[in-house]
């Protein structure tokens, strides 16, 4: 709570320093804010705390999720790069605080014992990021990619109240608890109709927020369209945010009827494999193959919810964790080199741009490599680990077919996944060394050692969580 109250207070803050201070300054400011609601999340570590009458619970798994979006917003933030330092049509103090806001949405997401408290994270967070989709205004693409991303917002949002509704009725109470409670009081047979539509359009809502196929369709329009540094917070933060959500509605309220809604999920995330997968490998642009392999992500945690062990929360956040030091590692590389490609090659945005990244730039190369082979879940890297837990979790269930399809996929994100590193070691071109500012640098090691160390001692964080 202490780090919602600071996070609302360093927003405001932020609009008004962009009066006075350079975007350079801001940018340094913005991490301090972060860094210092981090510590005060750390601080709760241990004590439960009940706000807003029991809507807003903070607990320790709540603040590993919120430790873990917190992080993924300061790699972000240093990755920003100052929003282009040499655009006068950029607004950087308005962009951080809008990322301050959505933050606090996300962590109203990860903490909320009440379905309204989880509407209000929701909307904090989507109305922040349909705004940050279209803040390019002179890029037609950006403005695309928020029109369609508010549509199948608003319908999504829409669904999701409904099937809220739904459960209010049959239930007569938001509070998790009390949901959870006369779902386990009431024999299966008087259970009211209406409560298994409201589970499934929750489901369905939830599920977009999540890119999980086949409501994934917006996902790499828009990540293709925003800015990249906004793709970045979208595919950690957002993701991160969307599944501790519905892992704590589906486990925590509705887990007296799993039989009722694991078999979808189950169904889903197999079909989410697939088709993130098998589409990634036709993609040409490295910003649309990682957009799929965010779709693809989703549905290996979505096996591990499925699965639904004791040990699936620390599993979803080390998932969360090991695959966001990935994500904003591989996106701040694609950033980087795109401008610096723009002008020089006729599409940026393509694996072309990355011919002969190793010669003059082994720093970017070497990142970049241990970035996707964290994706890929190649060993002694911390995604490597993540889908162990996954397919761990899954196995205990006794879910041999969704393990052979995975591993299956797996094999099948490999060969995309090594598309960029061909390009950057086994390719040649006339590129020069490319320009990283300091901040830039010291944020890629930090993110790569990180992942290589969570690759090499697992245990580390996993005994944490």
């Amino acid at each position: 709570m202490t780090a919602i109250i600071a996070l609302s207070i360093f927003g405001i803050s932020n609009l008004f320093l962009g009066f006075w201070l350079s975007r350079k300054t801001i940018q340094t400011f913005t991490l301090g804010f972060l860094a210092i609601s981090m510590g005060l999340t750390v601080a709760d570590w241990n004590h439960e705390y009940m706000w807003f009458g029991n809507m807003f619970r903070s607990t320790n798994t709540s603040i590993n999720f919120s430790i873990i979006i917190q992080l993924a917003a300061f790699f972000v933030v240093a990755f920003s790069n100052a929003f282009g330092q040499d655009d006068e049509h950029t607004h950087p103090a308005e962009y951080y605080a809008i990322m301050l806001f959505s933050v606090i949405g996300a962590i109203l997401m990860v903490s909320f014992d009440h379905l309204i408290m989880l509407f209000v994270g929701l909307e904090i967070l989507s109305v922040s990021m349909y705004v940050l989709t279209g803040s390019d205004k002179r890029n037609l693409r950006s403005n695309e990619a928020a029109i369609k991303y508010l549509l199948m917002g608003a319908f999504a949002t829409g669904i999701l109240l409904f099937g809220i509704t739904l459960v209010y009725g049959a239930t007569r109470s938001f509070y998790i608890a009390n949901i959870a409670n006369a779902i386990a009081s009431t024999p299966k047979e008087s259970m009211p109709t209406f409560l298994y539509a409201g589970i499934l359009l929750m489901l369905v809502g939830m599920l977009f927020k999540v890119s999980a196929a086949p409501f994934h369709f917006w996902t790499p329009d828009v990540y293709d369209g925003a800015p990249t540094i906004f793709t970045m917070f979208m595919s950690t933060v957002v993701k991160t945010a969307g599944f501790a959500a519905l892992f704590h509605v589906f486990s925590g309220m509705f887990g007296g009827l799993y039989a009722t809604w694991a078999l979808p999920i189950y169904f889903i995330s197999m079909l989410t494999l697939v088709i993130g997968n098998v589409t990634a490998v036709y993609q040409q642009s490295m910003k649309r193959m990682l957009a799929y392999s965010s779709i693809s992500h989703a549905g290996y945690m979505l096996m591990t919810i499925s699965a639904n062990q004791s040990s699936t929360t620390s599993t979803i956040l080390y998932y969360s964790l090991a695959y966001t030091l990935a994500t904003v590692t591989a996106f701040a590389i694609f950033k980087i080199v795109s401008e610096y490609q723009t002008g020089r090659v006729e599409k940026p945005e393509n694996f072309q741009a990355f011919e002969g990244l190793a010669k003059q730039n082994p720093l970017l190369a070497f990142c970049l490599t241990i970035s996707l082979l964290s994706l890929a879940g190649i060993p002694l890297t911390a995604g490597f680990w993540g889908k162990f837990f996954v397919f761990a979790d899954t196995f205990h269930r006794n879910i041999t077919y969704s393990i052979i399809v995975a591993v299956l996929m797996s094999a099948v994100g490999i060969y995309y996944y090594f598309k960029g590193i061909i390009a950057a070691y086994f390719k040649t071109s006339e590129m020069e060394v490319i320009y990283i500012p300091g901040l830039y640098q010291v944020a890629l090691i930090m993110s790569t050692l990180a992942t290589l160390i969570l690759g090499i001692y697992p245990t580390i964080v996993k005994s944490l969580f």
